[in-house]
């Protein structure tokens, strides 16, 4: 016994000892090495594209590729699951993010580090207490209306980097695709355009032609190529001198100021700091030099943080500008113009020039082509412990409970239709357990939130993938990418990127499944309606629109189950017991045979117990009320005290309540309470035929002989023979 419990908890803890004994076979082996390699292949650009999406740099994606996969393999519970950067995750990581911070910061970074291992802590949790089926308040139709607005927010997110153009942000998604088409109609970058169509003409054909091929790869080294051959980016560095404007050469100066002023305050800040504890520790806090002391300290912050607000709001205000560059003349250096404002007599170059950043030094790089990935730090990311803050914490709870069920939930349904067709046993809360322990530890190494990928997934099992060793051959080719292959990455146009987040979440919108929710049921239907509206008008605080989702599908299921159906019971033609309404059939005078299709609990009681003595009031001559109970699956204290008032109620009228098919879990329930001990057992049948032939032998006068309750014998049927 014992040795059963320990094979248990090992297994639990290391489920992976499930299959690593099957690589001992040379083909398990090698499919699940050709498996894990493929499916690198699919992950590598797709996870740079998706980190794009979180609002992070592109290598941050390799970083969130690195460990998870394998560390989702070892300790989750299926064999097929690719975990790893996922596009609805990313877009949700992005909208926690976004109100807090710039992307792409520092801080940025940070937080989404913090973010990975939040959701991590919560899954983990959830996994450990076998908490899983809290997944489940998200009901169907709320993630099919999410996903579906999700996956129209991801696209339409991309659309900048499709036409080469950068636009204002809103507070709205729709504000800002309104802002980028605009942006689009006066300064489309058409290089960008051609690549990016490309990329969609070669995916799109070659999924076509043979599924099996690496479409995204050879999308995204065809445009790396052609973008590195054509000079695609085309960087230049000038000075401050070259704007022909006042008033831009005055901001560019200031931003090249911007880490002297940095510097300077933080100098104040620490000789501040220093000559507060002084005071602290000789005069105490109370003492007038003290507080001036800290006021100072104070200040200085204070002033330090305006300072970079306001650089940073006129670095992307001059982002924003559009120049027209003319060259110079006999050794001159080029002048730089803002669009439509090139003197008189001067002919500009073709190409529309963007200030790309303001270098320490005071020089200013302009880009005239379109935007490439850029510069990858080469090596692995360093192991480094999350920067931990109570308040930023707090402000990304709320996200990080909404990343981890949704993202569990994604997770978990690929690897329930995965374990369905390869017949192998799925543990939910140990999912949840992998999931969790994948996204702490990926926090440890850098990586923002990830989860399992259908598309990936699909790869992976299609490739032929066997075990999760495949998960980690692929994290091992991640890792030779992050070793020696990142400079061959420079020139991926981040358009192909975006080309293939779109593409990859063409099969996230799913409008068939709205119109199956609605034929299912009509609130199911208005559900996933409601919820995918709200999410497009909340967006991009899409936690709002999941949140008013979960809530109408909680109150219209409340609604539901306030006023289940009640049937009054009479005997139909064929010997059963139906609903008397519905088939057009006689009651009785003295006798009710009524069906409750529900739970019994607070919210219904008061509508059951009104049908029942509307019932009574209808029918002078009642004498008893049959409640059929096959459909009562529970009864909590108030519908059992609402049961031993009607009881006494309908005594006190001359009318008997005896009850007919209850399920042993509800006359449990009774018994405890002393309900059947009050009523008497003999009130309960186990068949409501039994209940009426007891009506019948207190009735007497032969009632039963004409009662439209009893069971009618069908004629014989005629048989006639043919010759």
């Amino acid at each position: 016994m014992n040795a059963v419990l320990n094979k248990t908890w090992i297994h639990r803890f290391a489920p992976f000892l499930l299959w690593i004994g099957e690589l001992r076979d040379g083909k398990v082996l090698r499919a699940d090495i050709i498996a894990g390699i493929t499916v690198a292949l699919v992950l590598i650009p797709q996870s740079m594209a998706y980190a794009q999406l979180a609002g992070l740099p592109a290598y941050y994606g390799l970083y969130a590729a690195f460990l998870p996969p394998m560390v989702g393999a070892l300790f989750g519970s299926s064999r097929q699951l690719a975990t790893g950067p996922v596009a609805v995750v990313s877009l949700l990581t992005a909208a926690a993010l976004q109100p807090l911070v710039a992307s792409g910061t520092e801080g940025y970074i940070v937080y989404a580090i913090l973010l990975s291992l939040l959701v991590g802590l919560f899954q983990l949790s959830l996994g450990l207490l076998r908490l899983g089926v809290l997944v489940n308040f998200m009901s169907h139709p709320v993630v099919v209306g999410f996903t579906n607005a999700a996956a129209i927010i991801i696209a339409t997110s991309q659309l900048d980097k499709i036409f080469g153009v950068r636009a204002d942000k809103s507070e709205h998604h729709f504000e800002t695709v309104w802002n980028t088409l605009v942006a689009a109609y006066h300064y489309i970058h058409w290089p960008t355009l051609a690549l990016s169509v490309l990329a969609f003409a070669i995916m799109i054909g070659l999924k076509r032609i043979n599924p099996r091929l690496p479409g995204v790869l050879i999308a995204v080294v065809v445009t790396t190529l052609i973008a590195w051959a054509i000079k695609f980016e085309k960087l230049e560095t000038t000075q401050p001198a070259a704007f022909a404007s006042e008033e831009i050469r005055v901001l560019v100066a200031d931003q090249g100021s911007l880490d002297k002023e940095i510097s300077s305050y933080a100098s104040g800040i620490d000789a501040a700091q220093q000559r507060y504890a002084q005071f602290k520790n000789q005069y105490g806090l109370d003492d007038a030099r003290t507080l001036t002391a800290l006021h100072d300290v104070d200040t200085l912050k204070f002033k330090l943080e305006r300072r970079k607000k306001s650089a940073a709001a006129d670095l992307d205000e001059l982002k924003t500008l559009h120049f027209e560059r003319v060259p110079g003349s006999g050794g001159a250096p080029d002048t730089y113009f803002l669009k439509g404002h090139v003197a008189a007599g001067l002919t500009p170059d073709k190409d529309p020039w963007r200030l790309r950043r303001v270098d320490k030094d005071g020089s200013v790089v302009m880009v005239g082509g379109g935007k490439v990935v850029g510069s990858i730090p080469q090596g692995l990311p360093r192991p480094k412990m999350p920067t931990f803050d109570f308040g930023v914490i707090m402000q990304l709870l709320t996200a990080a409970i909404t990343i981890s069920l949704l993202g569990f939930m994604e997770a978990i349904s690929i690897a329930k239709a995965m374990a369905a067709r390869t017949r192998q046993r799925l543990d939910t809360n140990q999912e949840l357990i992998g999931q969790g322990i994948t996204n702490i530890v990926g926090a440890f190494f850098q990586s923002y939130p990830t989860s399992g990928s259908f598309s990936r997934s699909a790869v992976n099992i299609g490739a032929g993938a066997i075990t999760g060793f495949s998960s980690v051959v692929t994290s091992i080719v991640v890792v030779i990418a992050l070793l020696w292959l990142t400079p061959l990455l420079y020139h991926l146009p981040q358009g192909t990127l975006a080309a293939v987040i779109m593409m990859a979440v063409v099969g996230l919108v799913n409008i068939k499944a709205i119109k199956h929710a609605w034929k299912a049921h009509p609130h199911d239907g208005a559900v996933a309606i409601t919820t995918f509206a709200l999410t497009l008008a909340f967006a991009p605080h899409l936690d709002k629109g999941i949140m008013m989702g979960v809530g109408l599908s909680l109150i219209l299921y409340l609604y539901r189950t306030m006023q289940p159906r009640i049937a009054l019971l009479a005997r139909h033609p064929d010997g059963t017991l139906r609903d008397l309404e519905m088939y057009g059939l006689k009651p009785c005078p003295n006798i009710t045979v009524i069906r409750f299709d529900g739970s019994l609990y607070f919210a219904n009681t008061s509508y059951f117990e009104d049908r029942v003595l509307e019932r009574v009031s209808a029918k002078p001559e009642l004498r008893y009320v049959i409640v059929d109970a096959e459909g009562i699956n529970e009864i909590d204290a108030t519908g059992e005290d609402m049961l031993w008032v009607l009881c006494d109620r309908l005594h006190k009228a001359g009318i008997e309540l005896l009850f007919s098919r209850m399920k042993k879990q509800v006359t449990d329930t009774l018994e405890r309470t002393g309900f059947i001990a009050h009523v008497g057992a003999d009130r309960f049948f186990r068949r409501t035929d039994l209940a009426l032939e007891y009506v019948w032998s207190k009735l007497g006068n032969d009632h039963a002989a004409d009662c439209p309750l009893r069971v009618v014998s069908p004629e014989p049927e005629r048989m006639s023979k043919a010759g």
